[in-house]
């Protein structure tokens, strides 16, 4: 459950710095907030420096061949991707 819960912290933390999003905004994200396609600082370029910095706080690698439309679609399915990147 730790891994989750870093996860879902490092994830809002990244997205509201990244992307200049308000805390309050990034606190009201739940599992199906729309993320890529629905928020419209989460452009292409914006990708690359969100799972860039989500790298280099966490420690994991994500290589570009699991860059996906699935993995940004909501907040959840991202959270979700980075948990299964950390270590156990």
């Amino acid at each position: 459950m730790a891994t989750k819960q870093t996860a879902d912290q490092a994830v809002r933390q990244v997205l509201g710095e990244v992307l200049g999003l308000s805390a309050e905004r990034v606190a009201a994200f739940d599992a199906d907030t729309p993320l890529f396609g629905a928020l419209p600082e989460l452009d292409s370029m914006a990708v690359a420096g969100v799972l860039t910095e989500l790298e280099d706080r966490l420690g994991i690698l994500i290589e570009d061949d699991e860059v996906d439309g699935d993995m940004l679609e909501t907040f959840g399915a991202l959270t979700d991707f980075v948990a299964a990147r950390l270590p156990t």
